[in-house]
């Protein structure tokens, strides 16, 4: 059988995906479904242009981690972007099947902790969240031991002949970034001498901001959506989202701006 646009995409399977639970069903939980799927899917994407922003960082490939970089950044934009389609529904439409979520969250979604993981916001309590014999909990347990994009950046800076200290090569990965006055002077010198290199720099500032708007815009469509109700499976809502708001990703990137 020739290979078809719809086997190749499995559309079959993608289509039959959206399955509405409440009674009619409520018109908007289509939309509902679709728009999470979707970001799914983005998720997935991003985690694996991650993995090769990481290689290209490892490598000492500049050209392909800036590519990779504009990759993520253009994805960012398409998620914040979902937001405003998520905006046509009202309240009362939310709220007409809002019961039929019954414990379901977007908290639970696995692959958002991961891309959190690989960017350095680690923290074991996350895993907490999921059964210790799923495939969730196996993915999350792997990310939180493998090194983050962070830690392949000091690599790559390292590659390039500057002199990033051996603690921070050595740090423990399954622990958050921290600040570090020696990386910090490290990069002062990347800016003032490496324009190529200061641009990998610049486009991981861009990322931070990027997550962070995605965060910001999401914590307003929830305030728009719910107000301050509880969140869907019984998280705090739009009081949980703002606490991760204004987190820089990538402290020392941050810290330097004052001294260029």
């Amino acid at each position: 059988m020739a290979l078809t646009y719809g086997t190749y995409l499995d559309l079959d399977r993608l289509l039959s995906a959206q399955k509405p639970r409440s009674d009619g069903p409520e018109h908007d939980e289509m939309l509902f479904i679709v728009i999470h799927q979707v970001y799914e899917l983005w998720f997935k994407q991003i985690l694996h242009e991650s993995g090769r922003l990481a290689r290209s960082l490892e490598e000492g490939d500049t050209h392909h981690a800036l590519a990779t970089l504009k990759r993520v950044l253009t994805i960012l934009k398409t998620l914040v972007g979902q937001i405003d389609v998520l905006e046509t529904m009202t309240p009362m439409s939310f709220n007409s099947f809002r019961s039929r979520l019954d414990t379901a969250s977007g908290f639970e979604s696995a692959q958002f902790r991961e891309f959190e993981f690989v960017l350095g916001h680690k923290r074991e309590s996350a895993l907490r969240h999921y059964p210790e014999n799923s495939a969730e909990y196996a993915s999350l347990a792997r990310r939180l031991a493998a090194p983050t994009l962070w830690d392949a950046f000091l690599r790559y800076l390292a590659g390039q002949g500057f002199p990033i200290p051996t603690a921070e090569l050595e740090r423990d990965v399954r622990q958050p970034i921290a600040p570090s006055e020696g990386v910090q002077d490290v990069l002062l010198q990347v800016y003032r001498e490496d324009a190529l290199v200061s641009q990998v720099c610049e486009r991981l500032i861009d990322l931070d901001e990027g997550l962070q708007e995605w965060r910001y815009r999401h914590v307003k469509m929830v305030e728009r959506t719910i107000g301050t109700k509880m969140g869907s499976g019984g998280s705090s809502g739009a009081d949980y989202l703002k606490s991760t708001l204004f987190r820089p990703l990538f402290p020392d990137l941050w810290a330097i701006r004052v001294r260029l």
